[in-house]
C-alpha cells in the first residue's frame, strides 16, 4: 500500500509502471445540477505515472468500500452511450484519456427524466488519465478563494473538472510536472501556465508540416492556382497558428475564427508600448554600398604578429561593403568568434589544434554508437533521420553539394550530427542545414565549419527552441518597427488580415537564406555578423523588403491570399545590395527622428535604460518555470477555514466550454 502523502522525491512501483508523484486529499467538487449524488465532494488521489513510452497524469476517486479506485473511461465521441466500468490496468492505456463532462451530464439528465431518480452515479465516472503530451495548459485558482484548485486543459480543447487540493499540494504537483514538461506563465494571464514538451522532434515535425523549406516552389504556385485559399492556409497561415496559438492558449477552449487571428496588431502585444501618436519621421537619406574589403586592405589591419588592429573600423568596412571572396574563409572565423580579434597568428594556430581535438572527440561519440545501441536511443536515431533527410535536399544546385556521392554532403551530415553531441538539448531542428551550408562551402573544412556554425547558432539558436517565444517576439518587434515606419502599409496589411506578418516567419527563422541567391547570402550574412550598426538589424532588412514591395502590395488590390503568394514568389528575385541600402537608410532615418518611441529606441540599441536583446526577460513573454521556481509561486495551498459548501467552485463559463481549441 502506498502511504497517502505527497510523493515527489521517490519513484514507487505501480503495476507495470512507476508512480513518480502521488497526493491524496484532492477533491472533485460537483453540484446537484451536474450530478445526482448529494455528496458533491468526491475525494481522490492524483498521480504522475511513468510508463515505458509515456508519462500520465491520473486522478482516481477513493471509493468508500475500498482503498483501490476504479476508473470509468468515457469516450469523447460516444456521448449518450452507456458507460462501461472497468478496473484500471496501469500497463494499458485506452485510446481516450479524459471524460466528457458535457456528455455525462446529458446522459444523467436523460436517464433521470425517463426513469426517475437513480442511485448515485459511481464516482469512478469522474476519473481521468491523460498523457502529459496531450496537456495544453493549467489554470490555477485565485488566491483566497477557498481551497486551491487546478484546471487541466487538453490540446483538444477539453477542460477537465477542477481539482481542489484540500490538504495543499499544488506547488508540489507543479514542481513534479516540471521534470517532464516546460511550464511557462502566460503573458496575458498570470494564473495560466502554458505547457510545452521537451521533445525537439515535435518542432522539427511542425516545421516540416509548414513546408517552410519546400524546394518545389512550382508546386506551391500550382496549388495556389487550383485553390488559393487552401494552399495559403496549408503554408503560411499555419505559421500564424504556430506562434499565435501559444500566445493565446488562455483562450484554448474557444475556437478562434480566421478574422480573430488577423485582427491582432502590435498594440495588443504585451511588452510594447502603445503608440498613440505617430513619430514625425525625417527624410530618408540615400545610401550607397561601398566596395568589398580586399586582401591588401585586410593586411593593413594586421600587426606583424597577426593581431587585428582597429577592429571597430574593420567591422564598419565589412558592414559597408562586405568581403572579397578570397577573404571570407579567414575573416568569417573572426566574425563568428572562432578566432579572437586580439589573438596573434600563433595563438590562432594553437586554437585550431585544440578545437580540432575537441571536434573529433565529439564526432567519435556518435560515430562509435553501434546499430544495436542506436536502436535503444530513439533521440539519436531521430536526429540522424532528420539530418539525412534535410542534407539530401539542401542546396543541391550548388556544385559543392550536387550529386549523390558528393563528399560535401558527407561533411554536411557529419558536422550536423556532431553538433547534436555539442548541444544535445537543442539537437537538430529543420532549417539548421540551411545555416551550415554556406559556411561549409566557404571553409571547405569540417572542423572550421563546425566551430563557425556554433558561433552562428549562438546568434540564432533561440529561433529553433520549441516554445518559439523568440520568433513570436521578433515578429512583434517587426510589426512595431513597421508601424512607426509606414502606418499606411500597416493599416493596409491589417485590413487584408495580414497584420500578423506571418509571411515573414521564414525570413527571420533562417536569416533570409531562401530569399536570396546563394552568392548574395554570403554577403548578407557577413554584414549581419558585424552586429552593426545596431542590434536587430535583420529586422530592418525585413523592413527593407517590405518597403521595396510597398507599391506592389498596396496598389494591386491584393487580398490575404494574394499577399502571401506575392511574398513567396519574391524568392531569388530580390537584390541584396538594394535591400541592404534600404535597411541602412531606414536605420539612419529612425536615428535622426526626435521623440522616437522608447521601445523602438531599445530595439535599436539607442536607449541605455534596457538592453535591446533582453526583451525575452520581460513579463510580457511566457517564462519557463524551473522546479525551484515553482516553490516560490504565489499559490494558495493552505486549507481554507471556510465551510466546505462555500468553497464549492463551479467552473467559470470560459473554462467549462468544451469547444475545440485552434490547432496549428
Amino acid at each position: 500500500m502506498i502511504p497517502r502523502e505527497s510523493r515527489a522525491g521517490c519513484v514507487t512501483p505501480y503495476g507495470n509502471c512507476r508512480v513518480a508523484f502521488e497526493k491524496d486529499g484532492v477533491y472533485l467538487h460537483t453540484s446537484a445540477k451536474r450530478h445526482p449524488d448529494q455528496d458533491s465532494l468526491i475525494p481522490g488521489v492524483i498521480r504522475i505515472i511513468e510508463k515505458s513510452s509515456d508519462t500520465l497524469l491520473q486522478w482516481t476517486p477513493v471509493e468508500e468500500s475500498s482503498d483501490t479506485a476504479q476508473i470509468m473511461y468515457t469516450k469523447k465521441d460516444a456521448i449518450g452511450s452507456q458507460a462501461e466500468e472497468e478496473h484500471f490496468d496501469p500497463g494499458y492505456e485506452p485510446d481516450w484519456a479524459v471524460i466528457s463532462t458535457v456528455g455525462m451530464r446529458s446522459r444523467v439528465q436523460e436517464e433521470t427524466a425517463v426513469s426517475g431518480p437513480k442511485s448515485p452515479v459511481p464516482r469512478g465516472q469522474w476519473a481521468f488519465s491523460l498523457s502529459l503530451s496531450e496537456l495544453k495548459s493549467i489554470r490555477k485558482s485565485k488566491p483566497g478563494l477557498g481551497w486551491s484548485y487546478l484546471i487541466f486543459i487538453t490540446k483538444e480543447g477539453i477542460s477537465i473538472q477542477a481539482l481542489h487540493f484540500h490538504r495543499g499540494g499544488t506547488k508540489a504537483l507543479l514542481k513534479a510536472l516540471c521534470k517532464y514538461v516546460i511550464l511557462a506563465t502566460s503573458p496575458k494571464d498570470s494564473r495560466l501556465y502554458l505547457v510545452y514538451t521537451h521533445d525537439s522532434d515535435a518542432l522539427s515535425h511542425s516545421f516540416d508540416e509548414l513546408q517552410l523549406f519546400d524546394d518545389n516552389s512550382s508546386n506551391l504556385v500550382s496549388r495556389f492556382l487550383q485553390d488559393p485559399y487552401a494552399a495559403t492556409f496549408g503554408g503560411f497561415s499555419k505559421v500564424t497558428n504556430f506562434f499565435r496559438g501559444a500566445l493565446h492558449q488562455e483562450d484554448g477552449l474557444t475556437h478562434h475564427s480566421h478574422n480573430d487571428l488577423a485582427a491582432a496588431n502590435v498594440e495588443e502585444e504585451t511588452g510594447f508600448e502603445v503608440i498613440t501618436c505617430q513619430a514625425q519621421l525625417g527624410e530618408r537619406p540615400s545610401v550607397q554600398r561601398e566596395t568589398p574589403v580586399m586582401e591588401q586592405e585586410w593586411e593593413q589591419h594586421l600587426d606583424p604578429d597577426g593581431r587585428v588592429l582597429d577592429t571597430i573600423g574593420l567591422r564598419k568596412r565589412i558592414f559597408a561593403g562586405g568581403l572579397s571572396m578570397s577573404l571570407r574563409k579567414e575573416v568569417w572565423k573572426y566574425l563568428l568568434n572562432y578566432y579572437s580579434w586580439g589573438n596573434t597568428s600563433e595563438e590562432n594556430k594553437a586554437q585550431v589544434r585544440r578545437k580540432t581535438d575537441e571536434y573529433f572527440h565529439m564526432k567519435l561519440q556518435w560515430k562509435s554508437v553501434s546499430e544495436e545501441q542506436e536502436l535503444r536511443n530513439s533521440l539519436l536515431r531521430g536526429y540522424r533521420s532528420l539530418i539525412e533527410r534535410d542534407v539530401s535536399r539542401t542546396d543541391r544546385n550548388n556544385k559543392f553539394y550536387e550529386g549523390n556521392e558528393n563528399p560535401g554532403l558527407v561533411l554536411l551530415n557529419d558536422v550536423l550530427m556532431t553538433y547534436c553531441m555539442y548541444n544535445f538539448d537543442l539537437g537538430y531542428v529543420q532549417g539548421m542545414s540551411d545555416l551550415l551550408s554556406p559556411i561549409l562551402y566557404i571553409t571547405q573544412n569540417e572542423v572550421d565549419a563546425f566551430w563557425c556554425f556554433c558561433g552562428f547558432m549562438e546568434l540564432v539558436h533561440h529561433n529553433f527552441e520549441e516554445s518559439q517565444e523568440s520568433m513570436k517576439r521578433q515578429l512583434s518587434q517587426l510589426t512595431l518597427l513597421l508601424r512607426v515606419l509606414d502606418p499606411p502599409l500597416c493599416d493596409f496589411l491589417d485590413s487584408k488580415e495580414s497584420g500578423t506578418l506571418c509571411f515573414c516567419f521564414r525570413w527571420i527563422l533562417i536569416w533570409f537564406k531562401r530569399e536570396f541567391p546563394f552568392s548574395e547570402i554570403l554577403q548578407l550574412w557577413e554584414v549581419l555578423w558585424t552586429e552593426l550598426p545596431c542590434p536587430n538589424f535583420h529586422l530592418l532588412v525585413a523592413c527593407g523588403i517590405l518597403d521595396a514591395e510597398r507599391q506592389a502590395l498596396m496598389n494591386s488590390g491584393f487580398g490575404f491570399n494574394e499577399i502571401l503568394k506575392h511574398i513567396n514568389e519574391l524568392t531569388m528575385k530580390m537584390s541584396v545590395e538594394d535591400i541592404l541600402c534600404r535597411a541602412e537608410a531606414i536605420y539612419r532615418q529612425l536615428v535622426s527622428t526626435p521623440d522616437l518611441p522608447r521601445n523602438v529606441q531599445e530595439l535599436l540599441g539607442l536607449s541605455e535604460s534596457k538592453s535591446p536583446t533582453s526583451s525575452t526577460d520581460t513579463a510580457s513573454s511566457p517564462q519557463p518555470l524551473s522546479p525551484s521556481q515553482v516553490q516560490e509561486m504565489d499559490l494558495t495551498d493552505s486549507i481554507s477555514p471556510s465551510q466546505p459548501d462555500s468553497s464549492i467552485e463551479i467552473l467559470p463559463a470560459e473554462d467549462a466550454s468544451t469547444s475545440q481549441s485552434l490547432s496549428p
